[in-house]
């Protein structure tokens, strides 16, 4: 079985990882795939008092995210580690839900676990319901842990 696992540190997040990996102790055959996308907001390039955000802030947000996205699937990993279950740890840069559902579909996994909330408040409503996004599009079987 193909699992891909979906993290963003949030305390949801941490419960599907934990339910992945009780879920994948189990099985005689199993891939896991760790999978963190982060968000580089475009909203910030808009102009504003001081002028255009530019290309060298950009980067380093962007260097910023990718070193904290690097550090969620390092614990994420270290749960199933625990079990001695291996994983592959996959960092992408864009919309969390659309680079899950492509990234379920391109690898032909049978099971996407997420948990049911995120980071939440204004970032949610910003971005949606990434759990939600993800049930209703993935051709995957997907597992929405409370």
């Amino acid at each position: 079985m193909k699992i891909l696992v979906c993290t963003d540190g949030s305390e949801k997040s941490i419960k599907a990882v934990r339910k992945a990996a009780f879920i994948s102790e189990h099985l005689d055959e199993v891939s896991v795939t760790l999978i963190h996308a982060y968000y580089l907001d475009t909203a910030i390039m808009s102009p504003h008092a001081n002028g255009y955000v530019t290309g060298e802030i950009l980067q380093h947000i962007d260097g910023e995210k990718k070193a904290e996205g690097e550090k969620i699937l390092e614990e994420a990993a270290r749960i199933f580690e625990e079990k001695n279950i291996k994983v592959n740890k996959v960092l992408v840069k864009g919309h969390p839900s659309t680079t899950i559902v492509e990234a379920a579909a391109k690898g032909n996994f049978d099971l996407v676990v997420i948990g049911s909330r995120g980071l939440g408040g204004l970032k949610k409503m910003l971005l949606g319901s990434v759990s939600n996004a993800v049930a209703q599009e993935a051709e995957s079987t997907v597992m929405i842990v409370k």
